[in-house]
C-alpha cells in the first residue's frame, strides 16, 4: 500500500510545478494521514493507513522547527520562494491553524520577508470562522474544487463528511473571491468498477459555471504528476489542459496550468 510521504513537520525546500522553491509544513502525523477527504490520486495514499502513533504537532512545535530551518536556510544564503502548508493530509483539520497561521507569517517576515505563504487546502473547512480568517491571511490561499457535480467528487475525492455538497463548498469559495485560487485536479480512470472523468463537455462547462460564481485570482489546472493510490488513473497531456484552460479564459478566468 502506498503510504504517507511526509516524515516530519518541516520538510524541503522542494522544487514545486506551480509555486517555486518551496518549504513544506505538515500539520498531520509523521506516520499517518488525516483528512476530510480521500481522493483517488492523493500522493500522501488513502485513509485507510490510519493516523499513525505520533500525533499532531503542537504550535510550539512547529514554531521553533520551523524557525531553525529558515535560520539555517537565511544564513546558507538559500533562496525561498514559497512557505507551504500541505503534508499528509488537511492542514485545516489543525486545532491551532490559525495560530500556527499567524506564527509561520512572523518567522515570514523575519527571514524571507519576499516568500509567500501558502496553504493548500480541500475547502471543505470552510464552515468555520477561524479556519477563514486564517486564510484570508496567507498570500496564496489555494483550494481545491475538482469538479462541480455531487457524483464525480464521490467517486474521485470521497468526501468523508456525512453531509457533503459541492454547492455549499462553491458558495463559500465565492465569498473568498479574488482573495483565492481554486486549484482543479483533471483526470480520467476507473476505480471500483466505476468510470470517472471530470475532462468530459459537462464537467467542464459545470465547472466554469463554478468559476464564475466564485470569480478567484485564479484557476489552476494540473493532472497527476506521481503515484497514486489507485492504480487505473490517467494522466491528462499538458496539450489537454491547455485547451481546457483556453474554453475557461473565455468566460473572463485567468488560469495556469502545470
Amino acid at each position: 500500500m502506498q503510504t504517507v510521504l511526509f516524515h516530519s513537520t518541516i520538510f524541503g525546500p522542494i522544487h514545486s510545478r506551480r509555486l517555486g522553491t518551496s518549504l513544506g509544513v505538515n500539520l498531520m502525523p509523521n506516520d499517518g494521514k488525516v483528512c476530510t477527504f480521500d481522493c483517488l490520486y492523493c500522493e500522501a495514499g488513502f485513509n485507510a493507513q490510519g493516523t499513525g502513533t505520533t500525533g499532531l504537532p503542537s504550535r510550539s512545535e512547529v514554531s521553533v522547527l520551523l524557525k531553525e530551518k529558515l535560520a539555517d536556510m537565511h544564513a546558507a544564503g538559500d533562496c525561498l520562494d514559497v512557505i507551504t502548508f500541505s503534508g499528509n493530509g488537511e492542514p485545516t483539520l489543525h486545532p491551532d491553524f490559525e495560530g500556527i497561521i499567524d506564527d509561520v507569517i512572523s518567522l515570514r517576515d523575519s527571514y524571507y520577508p519576499e516568500a509567500k505563504v501558502s496553504v493548500l487546502s480541500n475547502a471543505t473547512r470552510l464552515y468555520r470562522d477561524d479556519v477563514v480568517r486564517a486564510l484570508e491571511r496567507v498570500d496564496n490561499n489555494i483550494l481545491k474544487l475538482d469538479s462541480a457535480i455531487d457524483e464525480t467528487v464521490e467517486l474521485l475525492d470521497r468526501p468523508t463528511l456525512s453531509a457533503f455538497s459541492v454547492a455549499d463548498v462553491i458558495e463559500r469559495l465565492s465569498r473568498f473571491g479574488d482573495r483565492c485560487i481554486v486549484q482543479t485536479m483533471m483526470l480520467r480512470g476507473s476505480y471500483d468498477g466505476q468510470v470517472i472523468d471530470n475532462t468530459t463537455d459537462k464537467e467542464i462547462n459545470e465547472l466554469i459555471k463554478a468559476y464564475c460564481k466564485i470569480k478567484p485570482s485564479e484557476v489552476m489546472l494540473y493532472s497527476i504528476d506521481r503515484k497514486t493510490p489507485a492504480q487505473h488513473l490517467e494522466k491528462v497531456s499538458q496539450e489537454e489542459l491547455m485547451k481546457i484552460a483556453d474554453r475557461i479564459r473565455l468566460a473572463g478566468i485567468k488560469v495556469q496550468t502545470a
